[in-house]
């Protein structure tokens, strides 16, 4: 996890962000590129992965843990973390986002789980 940020500036004390980019979103899962057709449906402004959150380093100051949220939505200040994982790496997943909110308790940040998505895009589609 050393080289995690090789690359990335930091813009404020465990916070990186990444260049912004017009080229095509590579998304890693299926779900993650449904939501983006959602919110453009909608016409909210989002980006993809933009913000690495550092959450612990070691004592050398090297990356142990770090959390990249699915989406940032800029009109609403708000990242967005998509989760259809099994429930082992759900739980790990909002571990990340508690450890995030005690570190920038000013920084919103919501889970989707697979049963919010079930019902957005049940709603979408009809």
């Amino acid at each position: 996890m050393a080289n995690f940020l090789q690359g990335v500036e930091p813009v404020a004390d465990g916070i990186h962000r990444l260049p912004t980019s017009t080229s095509p979103v590579d998304f890693a899962h299926e779900s993650e590129r449904r939501i983006a057709g959602l919110l453009d449906f909608y016409g909210i402004a989002w980006e993809y992965e933009p913000t690495t959150f550092v959450l612990d380093k070691a004592a050398d100051g090297s990356l142990l843990s770090a959390f990249t949220p699915d989406f940032y939505l800029p009109d609403h200040d708000l990242y967005i973390e998509v989760t259809t994982l099994r429930q082992a790496l759900v739980t790990r997943k909002n571990k990340k986002v508690r450890r995030l909110r005690e570190l920038h308790p000013d920084i919103q940040v919501r889970m989707l789980y697979r049963s919010d998505l079930e019902r957005m895009f049940a709603k979408h589609a009809a």
